[in-house]
């Protein structure tokens, strides 16, 4: 901790409020229900190893709803997850004569909602346009039901040309990189030429307090009242995939807000809403750099973003728990 600052260890004792006790009398499923949507033909990892992350921190129950040909692939990496192939690209459509739109393609997966906490949406989604239409038509109805929400990837495109799903939505993440958040920037007519912290601040506004994660040399989190900056160490190697590690754990994170909320265990209950979207971002946000830094002191230069997948539970343990597998107390 030695490196960090004393406002980031404050925060940090902040975010233990949220993590729940491991308690004999929780049942399967209270401690985190998250389905990862994406995984096109072509991305088959992504959405893996951010399902795989949620589970790896805690959640009870991991899924990926992604389309058939990445779900085959996608279960011989782990029978640990469950893989639903509900989604489709327009190409298999017409190569199969299936007259399937994205509203029947929707409606199954929105079926399902009611037995998640939260969905991860974007990880290998792809730029197809049916894949990005059926997307855009489960964040609506995941909103609609008041379900925790993360975008990343390519489902940025959606809400860059429709600003709408999420705008004024307090339970929703955003996770853009450098080239995704110039991107949405462009598209709400928000002035990047400022410092980065006033930048991220003010996409916040502009989407009605959504939180965003501005990944870079340290993260900036902002809901655009409240600022922070996540400076806990990274490693040096930008490989691809890091950021789903830190999607997976947002998932989670935000399944403990909600079992938070719920009351599911004797807390003080002294957290708002706002206060524990911020420390949810934030505590995931950490967790990720720490694994990118313990994996890239063992990897190095060839460093991979499955590297970062082993240290998640080293992570936590660094940054949240006692040594004896109980969450440090303040």
């Amino acid at each position: 901790m030695a490196a960090i600052t004393p406002k980031t260890k404050d925060l940090l004792c902040q975010v233990r409020k949220l993590i729940p006790p491991l308690l004999d009398k929780f049942h399967k499923g209270q401690m985190g229900r998250v389905a990862v949507i994406g995984g096109c033909e072509d991305y088959t990892g992504a959405p893996f190893f951010s399902a795989n992350a949620s589970a790896l921190l805690g959640a009870d129950l991991s899924h990926i709803i992604c389309e058939p040909g990445a779900a085959t692939v996608i279960k011989s990496y782990s029978p640990n997850l469950m893989v639903h192939p509900y989604m489709k690209q327009s190409n298999h459509l017409s190569k199969e004569g299936n007259n399937e739109d994205e509203e029947s393609l929707a409606g199954r997966i929105i079926a399902m909602l009611d037995r998640l906490h939260v969905i991860v949406v974007g990880p290998g989604l792809g730029r197809d346009e049916l894949m990005q239409r059926t997307a855009g038509r489960v964040v609506r109805a995941a909103r609609e039901k008041g379900m925790g929400i993360v975008v990343d990837a390519d489902a940025l495109l959606l809400i860059s040309s429709d600003p709408s799903l999420v705008k004024s939505y307090p339970n929703a993440i955003l996770t853009p990189n450098v080239v995704e958040f110039s991107r949405l920037c462009k598209a709400l007519d928000v002035d990047i030429s400022a410092d980065p912290l006033t930048a991220c601040e003010r996409l916040a506004k502009k989407l009605g307090g959504v939180t965003i994660i501005q990944k870079g040399k340290v993260d900036y989190i902002s809901n655009g009242v409240k600022t922070e900056v996540c400076d806990v160490g990274g490693g040096l190697k930008r490989s691809g995939g890091q950021g789903d590690t830190l999607t997976g754990c947002l998932g989670t994170f935000l399944a403990w807000k909600k079992a938070y909320a719920e009351g599911l265990w004797d807390h003080d209950n002294s957290l708002s809403e706002a206060e524990l979207t911020a420390l949810a971002a934030f505590g995931a946000s950490a967790i990720t750099r720490k694994c990118s830094k313990l994996a890239f002191e063992e990897k190095g230069r060839h460093m991979q973003a499955s590297d970062l997948q082993p240290q998640i539970q080293r992570a936590f343990q660094i940054l949240f728990e006692d040594g004896e597998g109980k969450v440090a107390k303040l």
